[in-house]
């Protein structure tokens, strides 16, 4: 009984808490405390978004985030995943290359907007390159991180059977590494939603973030807010789509059967 309260308890705390804040801020904006040009009121923010969810134009601008995240987060996997595993596998391949990656992990994506924007344009090229650039420094770090937290112990005990290096690879490294890249992909795609959406609202791309500033720049406020509360929810779904996916796939792992990964 004891554990389907708790259950039950962190099932709707959540979303008693959004909505306490929503209705505070309502009743801030209603009572003229906050200034209804600045902060519409939420009742008019939710209006605007489901006008927004009945057109056509809508579900395009999120077609075209999506499309720019998938790309540039896939391509960032591609490259990443195969790369850290080979550096995580050699210490003097990592060493060798570990100031080029504290070199240029710290540089802003929105740095290279402007070199984005001067060779590959306006369009769903410079979306992608800023998403992969944005996106592989996490899947690296956690590939190189997993590869290189696997127990000596155990891949010296799979040779000691006589398992090749592609078998040591398969069975003793990759299950090891795998939680770690579940951890990086759940960063990455965090952080390639944010920059694809940075990309529209700066490029003027088309998406969720181009038409944030279109409504912003002809000011229709509540349907900028409802744009971004959009985002907002779609970040959410896919956040919990990759931890779906994780316990799913890491079903096995001691941290999933515990409960963790979340």
């Amino acid at each position: 009984m004891n554990s389907i309260l708790t259950r039950l308890h962190r099932a709707l705390l959540p979303g008693a808490t959004l909505l306490a804040l929503l209705a505070i801020l309502q009743f801030l904006t209603y009572s003229g405390v906050l200034s209804a040009r600045a902060f519409p009121l939420v009742t008019d923010v939710f209006a605007a978004l489901i006008h927004e969810a009945s057109t056509a134009e809508f579900w395009l601008a999120v077609g075209h985030t999506l499309s720019g995240w998938a790309i540039g987060l896939l391509i960032a996997i591609v490259l990443a995943v195969p790369l850290g595993i080979v550096l995580g596998s050699s210490r003097m391949l990592y060493r060798g290359s570990r100031t080029i990656i504290e070199f240029l992990r710290p540089v802003p994506s929105v740095a290279l907007i402007p070199l984005a924007v001067l060779v590959l344009g306006i369009g769903l090229e410079s979306k992608v390159f800023l998403v992969v650039f944005a996106s592989f420094w996490p899947m690296l770090i956690q590939t190189i991180y997993g590869v290189q937290d696997t127990d000596p112990i155990a891949t010296e005990t799979a040779r000691t059977f006589g398992l090749g290096c592609f078998e040591t690879f398969w069975r003793v490294i990759l299950p090891g590494t795998a939680p770690f890249i579940a951890t990086g992909f759940r960063i990455s795609s965090a952080t390639a939603l944010i920059l694809a959406v940075t990309a529209e609202l700066v490029i003027g791309s088309p998406g969720l973030g181009a038409t944030i500033e279109l409504a912003r720049s002809s000011g229709d406020i509540a349907t900028a807010y409802a744009m971004i509360m959009a985002t907002g929810i779609l970040g959410w779904l896919l956040n919990s789509g990759s931890m779906y996916f994780q316990r799913r796939v890491l079903h096995w792992h001691p941290s999933q059967r515990a409960g963790g990964g979340s």
